[in-house]
């Protein structure tokens, strides 16, 4: 962990649902929970970046991972502050260097598979060729106690459904779990809570409910976490990007079954095999 530095930020988090009526199957009404979407502009020093769809939990850490995730910013203590506004849907990010033009940088992007449509700016597809995660090993009982675990989390899907959820886990406990419409907005969250507060990604597993795909690998690589896994399937570039980088891939991970997609070196299979 480095030293802690903190901008001044809002604390702007919101609720992440609403009740509504709804109609079952036998003509029956009933209340439910929806989850709440809204838009959330990010503006450094009053340049317009990009628009969000967050349910809106964690707005500040969301924009403060979205924008280290996508290489606009490297340190930290460069942010200034970071004020979150709902009633006009913008974050306002104030830097130390106010006069900087990010227009060259957001003109190379490419549109991601991500939920919502995610995107990654800028140059970091050839920034991950240099990208090496520390090696780390991991045992097979300490994923199934990890994933034994996260059953207890999950709150917003289990009472609404519609989002993705991510974790931070140091072996079988979870450090911070986020859940949003989308798995890129989560795992932003919990990249920014990582640079928030100086967190390294050595011997740390990421967890996400979504699909292994190359954004994902991209970020948990920037992230420096050796081991990735998901409950879903990957994709073909994301099993490229991981053996780029060295990330362990692991998917379809659920109960007692996982297939592990790169670096099954690093897995120590200590587990009886489930029937």
């Amino acid at each position: 962990m480095t030293e802690s530095y903190q901008p001044a930020m809002t604390d702007a988090g919101l609720s992440f649902s609403k009740p509504t009526i709804a109609i079952d199957e036998h003509g029956d009404s009933r209340e439910i929970e929806l989850v709440g979407e809204r838009a959330l502009t990010i503006y450094v020093d009053k340049q317009e970046i990009v628009t969000l769809m967050t349910i809106g939990t964690h707005p500040e850490l969301l924009t403060l991972g979205y924008l280290k995730n996508q290489g606009f910013f490297e340190d930290i203590r460069e942010i200034k502050v970071v004020q979150v506004d709902w009633e006009t849907e913008a974050v306002a990010v104030v830097t130390d260097h106010r006069h900087s033009d990010f227009s060259e940088q957001m003109a190379q992007r490419t549109v991601t598979t991500g939920c919502g449509q995610g995107t990654v700016f800028g140059r970091l597809m050839e920034k991950l060729k240099q990208i090496r995660v520390p090696e780390s090993s991991i045992r097979q009982s300490t994923l199934y106690s990890m994933l034994d675990t996260l059953r207890q989390y999950n709150e917003i899907y289990k009472k609404a459904g519609a989002v993705h959820g991510c974790a931070l886990c140091s072996g079988s406990h979870i450090d911070f779990f986020v859940e949003d419409v989308g798995r890129h907005n989560a795992v932003d969250a919990i990249a920014g809570y990582m640079w928030l507060n100086g967190i390294s990604g050595e011997n740390k597993i990421f967890y996400t409910t979504g699909r292994l795909t190359s954004e994902m690998v991209i970020k948990v690589s920037q992230m420096g976490v050796p081991v990735l896994l998901s409950r879903s399937g990957a994709t073909q570039m994301g099993l490229e990007m991981a053996r780029q980088s060295g990330v362990t891939l692991i998917s379809r991970a659920k109960g007692k079954h996982f297939l592990v997609l790169n670096g099954a070196e690093n897995i120590e299979f200590d587990a009886v095999k489930a029937d």
